[in-house]
C-alpha cells in the first residue's frame, strides 16, 4: 500500500534528458529569484537611507524648538 501511495509522487524516468527542461526551469526560477532579491535590498536600502535622513532633520527641528522655548 505504502508503495502505491508512494509511486504516485516520485517519477524517475529512464530518459535522462527529461531533466533538462526542469534543470533549465530551476535555473530561471533561481536567476528571477536572485535578481528580485537584490532589487529588495537595494530598495529597502534606498529606504533606511531615506529615514536617517529624515530622523535627522526631525532632530534638528526638536532641537530647535527647545531652544526657541
Amino acid at each position: 500500500m505504502n508503495w502505491l501511495i508512494l509511486s504516485l509522487f516520485l517519477y524517475f524516468p529512464e530518459d535522462k534528458s527529461e531533466y533538462i527542461p526542469a534543470a533549465i526551469w530551476l535555473m530561471i526560477f533561481f536567476v528571477a529569484a536572485a535578481i528580485t532579491m537584490r532589487f529588495i535590498i537595494r530598495i529597502s536600502k534606498k529606504e533606511a537611507q531615506k529615514a536617517k535622513e529624515y530622523e535627522k532633520a526631525l532632530q534638528q527641528r526638536m532641537a530647535e524648538d527647545s531652544k526657541n522655548s
